[in-house]
């Protein structure tokens, strides 16, 4: 598969990679450096030439720190979130910040600076900032123990919600995702637990998965035709599928990985189709049909029952995988990003195309 994959190499490490979300012609990502020297860190928006099977890109100055994630707006492809580490010039110490930003018209210019996501008196750890699925004025924003709910107006932010982890001892969130079926429900990760809220009612969590893994949640992903599952993934090297409606024991549990998995993702277009990233450099593709919407059409149709395995191994990165994002204009198309600055864009099989679609 090693021919097939189209590279891209950057300057510096990174470690943030979001799809253009709302470009669903073109297959487009965007990827944030971490470089050490702040003012050096840029943004690189990556197309696919698929004609020639090359990529070209352009690239934006982001002055104001190392990224360490980014969300594209679901409804302008040209709006953008950033989490990244900055210097407070008075005092001279790094602290986490978020903003708002917006791509130029010309390539090597700065990136638009639209509003901050001003968390100083909620917190410090920012983890990440990341669009409402299917409302592009809506941001949630992970910081501590809390996750911020914001209006967001050309170049304003204001909090609408504020999600707050309750108990003493209890470890920060990790991570966020919005589950994009259910609009109102935001599932965050802390330690080995995965809880879902209801920002209509922030009270309490809607539904909770108290030991989720063995080590620390990663990530996770919902399944976007059927709402009540979640994939999660974390440093016990395992992806595991779960149904909200009774999580007391996953409904499948894989161990694929030799090393932490750093990144889980559902094709938004075929849901037994599973992408992972980890730490022992490999990105996989697996099916998971038997829980997938497939897997519950009528009997009389034809589509033949495949069994769940690994149907792809890419193997041609040479760092930890932090980052594996499907395309938004091809089902088909699958980009990943490790720590040494490496985009590698892979397919599905043709034959496991077929079998999907035949």
């Amino acid at each position: 598969m090693a021919a097939d994959s189209v590279i891209y190499g950057l300057e510096f490490q990174a470690r943030a990679l979001a799809a253009q979300v709302s470009e669903t012609e073109k297959t487009r990502f965007f990827i944030g450096t971490q470089s050490l020297k702040l003012a050096n860190n840029q943004i690189h928006l990556v197309q696919l030439n698929e004609d020639e099977n090359i990529l070209c890109a352009q690239i934006y100055r982001h002055k104001d720190g190392e990224i360490w994630s980014l969300s594209a707006s679901t409804k302008d492809h040209n709006i953008i979130t950033s989490c990244y580490n900055t210097i407070n010039e008075s005092s001279g110490k790094f602290f986490m910040k978020s903003s708002l930003w917006k791509i130029p018209e010309e390539q090597d210019n700065d990136v638009l600076h639209l509003c901050d996501l001003d968390v100083q008196e909620y917190g410090e750890d920012i983890k990440i900032s990341t669009f409402h699925p299917n409302d592009g004025s809506q941001i949630a924003t992970v910081v501590d123990n809390k996750v911020l709910i914001w209006n967001i107006g050309e170049d304003t932010s204001k909090i609408s919600c504020t999600i707050t982890m309750d108990g003493k001892g209890q470890p920060k969130f990790t991570m966020g995702k919005w589950n994009p079926p259910v609009s109102s429900q935001f599932a965050t990760a802390n330690d080995c637990a995965v809880k879902g809220w209801d920002i209509r009612s922030i009270n309490k969590p809607a539904w909770i998965i108290e030991n989720a893994h063995m080590q620390l949640v990663r990530d996770l992903d919902f399944n976007p035709n059927r709402h009540y599952l979640l994939a999660t993934c974390g440093d016990d090297g395992r992806s595991r599928f779960w149904d909200l409606r009774n999580s007391k024991q996953p409904l499948i549990s894989r161990n694929d990985h030799s090393h932490w998995v750093w990144a889980i993702r559902y094709n938004q277009y075929h849901d037994e189709l599973i992408a992972t990233a980890s730490s022992d450099t490999r990105v996989l593709i697996t099916r998971i049909q038997s829980i997938s919407s497939s897997s519950i059409l009528p009997e009389e149709s034809s589509k033949d029952k495949l069994s769940d395995s690994i149907i792809a191994t890419f193997d041609q990165h040479e760092d930890s995988v932090y980052c594996v994002e499907w395309s938004s204009a091809d089902p088909w198309i699958l980009a990943s990003l490790s720590y040494d600055g490496r985009l590698l864009i892979n397919r599905v099989p043709k034959v496991e195309k077929y079998k999907i679609l035949l």
